[in-house]
């Protein structure tokens, strides 16, 4: 009897000292970094800062559920922010800087010709070395190619693209049938030629008894008057403008809009951000149309609950400005490693393939494995005042938000995709 107590002492014992010593391992186990390479600098910074904090935010999250689990316990995520100054070549110098760190999570969005780059990059690198992987995370380069024929195994994309955006606007202004002529206004670089393009398409399925009076391109973050280009648009008898326009690039544009007059209506592809509201005031009231993947009045008490949790956590009102595509894509991701048991990128990219997430319980969103273009819900807002129906919340503290006018379901937003994706073997 003393021996077999003796044997059971000494087997709880054991356990006891191997339950301390896997804590202290887990609790000093080492990050998994995540490389965010973006313009922090220059006339985009405001862009980037607000990036960061929507990352930041994701990365927070995880890591007070106790990190990510792999094999050997729970890993924190580490944000680590380079700054890419929004142009290919430096954003190319962090891209090698994050592989020399032995980062294999590259984050990026803020320019579809800075994604290219990466993704052209980052496919020779795991080509070349294939010990040395990593995973390219794209939260906002819309540019429609990168999801078909310029499609990657090691690019995911969390944002819809710029052809799927226009498919919800044109289907928002086919309904107002005040608008007989449209400018076309964007920024002179792939993204905005793919706004025209798609536009024009758009446009052509579903309103072509709208005539386009205008399609023009500016030099993107260069102009600081847009008077000019009011004036043209003026001329041009248009009753609405079109424009994927973002950043300091769409704030100038409305406030010239705002001080010149301009009555017209906005079809923006980002109209609701960094600082539009505020710069539009009355101006844009019924006005300015915008298109996302969420928006704080899209309702509910959990996509509520969710936008105060941001705005516990970042409440300057210049902060106020949560994207949810970019935790919701830092979510995926550590689901995606724990699934994996393993920081593989290229394990991780076969668990995010086909991976259906709703942990936010208002969000129902499935990564498509044939083209790893995230499918979504997507929303066509209009501005108003706060407190007006529907518009529960403002942005920025402007005293004006937006309410939604068309909610598009995620099987609805479902485009076709000439993707044909070469997968690595091992």
């Amino acid at each position: 009897m003393a021996s077999v107590q003796f044997k059971t002492a000494l087997r709880w014992l054991a356990a006891c000292v191997a339950s301390i010593c896997v804590q202290a391992s887990a609790a000093d186990l080492p990050p998994i970094k995540l490389a965010m390479i973006e313009g922090m600098s220059g006339p985009f910074a405001n862009a980037g800062a607000a990036v960061e904090r929507n990352l930041r935010f994701g990365v927070e999250r995880v890591n007070a559920k106790g990190g990510v689990r792999l094999a050997d316990g729970m890993h924190p995520l580490q944000l680590v922010v380079l700054d890419g100054k929004g142009s290919s070549e430096a954003s190319l110098v962090q891209l090698r800087a994050a592989i020399d760190d032995k980062i294999g999570f590259v984050m990026q969005g803020n320019s579809s010709a800075v994604a290219a780059a990466l993704v052209a990059a980052i496919d020779k690198q795991n080509a070349r070395e294939p010990d040395h992987r990593v995973l390219f995370l794209n939260y906002s380069a819309d540019d429609p190619a990168l999801t078909n024929d310029a499609c990657s195994f090691w690019h995911f994309r969390f944002d819809a693209h710029a052809g799927m955006r226009m498919d919800a606007l044109a289907d928002a202004l086919a309904r107002d049938r005040a608008v007989k002529k449209v400018y076309l206004l964007n920024q002179d670089y792939s993204f905005g030629h793919d706004v025209s393009r798609e536009a024009r398409r758009a446009l052509q399925e579903k309103r072509p008894d709208v005539a386009i009076t205008g399609d023009e391109f500016h030099p993107i973050g260069r102009v600081k008057d847009f008077a000019p280009y009011i004036a043209k648009i003026r001329a041009s008898g248009a009753d609405a403008v079109i424009t994927g326009n973002w950043g300091n690039d769409l704030t100038l544009l409305v406030k010239a809009a705002r001080e010149q007059g301009l009555d017209t209506k906005f079809y923006t592809f980002y109209g609701n951000s960094l600082g539009a509201p505020a710069a539009l005031g009355d101006a844009g009231v019924k006005r300015v149309i915008a298109v996302a993947d969420w928006h704080p009045n899209a309702g509910g008490a959990a996509s509520d609950a969710y936008y105060r949790a941001f705005r516990a956590r970042f409440p300057a009102a210049s902060d106020d400005y949560l994207v949810l595509r970019m935790p919701l894509m830092i979510d995926m991701l550590a689901t995606a490693m724990t699934r994996a048991g393993s920081a593989d990128p290229l394990l991780v990219a076969r668990a995010l393939e086909g991976m259906r997430f709703d942990g936010y319980g208002f969000h129902p969103s499935t990564m498509r494995a044939s083209d790893h273009q995230l499918i979504q819900p997507l929303y066509v807002m209009e501005m108003d005042k706060a407190g007006a129906p529907g518009v529960q919340f403002d942005n920025e503290g402007s005293g004006y938000g937006f309410r939604t006018l068309l909610a598009v379901p995620a099987d609805a937003t479902a485009p076709a995709t000439t993707c044909k994706m070469a997968r690595p073997s091992r």
